[in-house]
């Protein structure tokens, strides 16, 4: 209920955002460029606004097949089901979103003497060309969702596009604007964005009628298993078994596999800040970017324990094995992650020897205090996951303890960096973030004590959170 609350309210700010800018537009680009025809300007800027629908369509929209298998049950057509969900794709909110802005800009351009039949075709233009990338993100979807990192195509594609226009090699904001002015200006070029639409329409029916079968998520694909060798993690001792048990779903799942790729992704993070001369000046930021590229894998995979295990949880707390052996496992998994992460990103220190101190700083805060923190929090979780979906943009399993605990893990370290910064020195902060990791080694079995009694006394919720299915 909170969730359909929040989103209702995001929903709302967008409309009223998209309804102010509609209407004041007009005015402000009248004033700002009174020489220049404000339909002209809009519309030497749509090949961005194109751009951007694509890529938000294609992390938070999704094909509307929930109430599909039902209606498979019945004597009813394939072709009318698939027909039933593309035409609900339709009614989308992203679909709709657009005309909140669309229709007050072109009511000012009629109260403005523009030819009303010209401002009516324009508003449909941009209606059509919207429900074009409504259905391109379907097709987009389809062939990307099998990758393991399913998000890199549509952003090298949109990345690509943007670097070529930035670049003069292909201006697509001028042809962009062309073909909609020649639209604007002859009315029946309209044809070619209907026809383009009725394309993807019918190639989206095709690609969704072959797969649409009932026992289609009953046919098992045949893989070929690979064994690793995993007798190295025998020296960790009585938490080897678990930690063969989390290699092993890390390599042989969608999901967390795709968290592994990320930390080429976290490793290059650094990239965006310390070669800014703007950041040389902002030294307090070195301790964010060494928490998050030394914790990148302690971030991702550990704020989902034990829900990595939920599949099986049932079966796990069923056998006589101890808990603490079984957080151990996990952190002594996080806690090589840091150092493998830090080992790593030593060729920072190009930058400056003072990046390298704080990252080692933040790689020992992480081990002290961030895999405890991240350990503690997962006592909370409630949300079972689906191993085989994709990590990006996914917020299947995610709930409030997975917003709430980014606080300690970036925010709690960057204020305290921050302070120490502020009223002593940047080497006096990479101290004192050095000591609470120190600390909260040297105190790693009490904290573990405390978590284990947690996990404990949580069970049993846990073991009923974990077998719904949510």
């Amino acid at each position: 209920m909170a969730l359909n609350i929040l989103l209702a309210l995001f929903a709302l700010y967008f409309i009223v955002t998209f309804l102010a800018l509609g209407i004041a537009l007009y005015p402000i680009l009248k004033d700002a460029f009174p020489d220049q025809d404000p339909l002209i300007i809009v519309n030497s800027y749509l090949f961005y606004w194109f751009l951007a629908d694509v890529v938000m369509r294609f992390f938070f929209q999704k094909l509307p097949v929930m109430t599909v298998k039902p209606l498979l049950t019945l004597p009813v057509k394939r072709r009318k089901v698939v027909h039933y969900v593309l035409g609900k794709s339709v009614f989308s909110f992203f679909n709709f979103l657009p005309l909140f802005a669309i229709v007050p800009f072109g009511i000012m351009l009629i109260i403005n003497d523009y030819p009303l039949v010209s401002v009516v075709i324009w508003m449909f233009t941009i209606f059509v060309i919207t429900l074009i990338i409504n259905f391109l993100n379907f097709i987009i979807e389809s062939f990307s969702s099998e990758t393991e990192l399913s998000f890199l195509p549509i952003i090298a594609l949109a990345g690509g596009l943007f670097a070529i226009n930035y670049f003069n090699l292909i201006s697509f904001t001028s042809l962009v604007a062309t073909a909609v002015n020649s639209i604007y200006e002859t009315h029946v070029f309209i044809i070619i964005p209907i026809l383009i639409l009725i394309g993807l329409y019918l190639l989206n029916f095709k690609l969704l009628r072959g797969k649409l079968y009932l026992d289609s998520s009953l046919q098992s694909k045949v893989k070929e298993v690979k064994a690793s060798n995993l007798d190295w993690t025998r020296k960790f001792g009585e938490a080897a078994p678990f930690m063969q048990l989390d290699l092993k779903l890390i390599w042989r799942n969608k999901r967390p596999r795709s968290s592994v790729f990320i930390l080429v992704i976290g490793l290059l993070y650094g990239l965006f800040f310390y070669p800014n001369p703007t950041y040389q000046d902002q030294p307090w930021m070195f301790a964010f970017v060494g928490i998050f590229v030394t914790g990148i894998f302690l971030i991702n995979f550990g704020q989902f324990i034990p829900a990595w295990d939920s599949g099986y949880y049932k079966m796990l707390m069923s056998q006589n094995i101890q808990y603490k052996q079984y957080l151990k496992s996990k952190f002594t998994l996080m806690a090589v992650s840091v150092i493998i992460m830090f080992v790593l990103s030593i060729p920072y220190v190009y930058f400056g020897w003072n990046i390298l101190l704080a990252h080692l700083a933040a790689a020992i805060y992480n081990i002290g205090i961030n895999t405890h923190v991240v350990l503690f929090a997962g006592s909370f979780n409630r949300k079972k996951i689906d191993l085989n979906q994709r990590a990006a943009f996914n917020y299947q399993g995610t709930g409030a303890v997975q917003w709430l605990v980014g606080l300690p893990l970036m925010a709690l370290p960057l204020a305290i960096f921050g302070a120490s910064y502020y009223f002593f020195s940047f080497e006096m902060g990479c101290l004192v973030l050095a000591i609470l990791g120190l600390i909260g080694i040297v105190f790693h079995q009490k904290l573990m004590n405390i978590i284990t009694e947690k996990y404990l006394d949580s069970k049993y919720q846990m073991i009923q959170a974990f077998s719904q299915d949510n």
